[in-house]
């Protein structure tokens, strides 16, 4: 009996797939922050409100995007709207990809960040999983928790990856 031939696995497939997967749960927490919530300042009246920590994602973004001389979209303030910011995060999502993309396909550097592609990736989604558990629990701590379902939703990836 003949052995089943196994496709390689696409590693730059996997790490654009899972990019694109881990933008998609940003923007649904942003999605699901209540209202009252997006704007509202600090309960201690210092640090960033969801609204300013959303933008920062995006923001960063950018910076990687200028250091790696890649063509950049807009930058986004903090007084943006949760719509403003989720389709700001799409294009940055989409540049960062791009980017990604091109580096992993040549050598697997990114210009202005070291040591690799691999580790850009890791670092992209350690920054918005951090920014993401910021914004929960803010939105915790000024009274708008985020729904428990939503809390539970930003771990089902194969249900975010199928949003695409």
């Amino acid at each position: 009996m003949a052995k089943a031939t196994v496709a390689p696995f696409d590693l730059k497939a996997a790490l654009l797939s899972a990019l694109a997967t881990n933008n998609r749960i940003t923007q649904y927490l942003i999605e699901n922050v209540p209202a009252e919530a997006w704007s509202a300042k600090t309960p201690e009246g210092k640090g960033r409100s969801i609204a300013a920590m959303a933008a920062h994602i995006h923001n960063v973004r950018l910076m990687w995007l200028k250091a790696a001389g890649a063509q950049l979209p807009a930058k986004i303030e903090e007084s943006a709207s949760a719509k403003e910011t989720i389709k700001a995060l799409g294009e940055s999502h989409e540049a960062l990809a791009g980017l990604l993309g091109t580096a992993l396909e040549s050598g697997g550097q990114v210009k202005s960040f070291k040591p690799d592609a691999a580790s850009f990736f890791a670092y992209l989604v350690a920054h918005d999983g951090h920014h993401r558990g910021q914004i929960a629990s803010l939105a915790r701590r000024l009274g708008h928790p985020i729904p428990a379902s939503v809390g539970f939703g930003m771990w089902e990836w194969s249900s975010r990856a199928k949003e695409l």
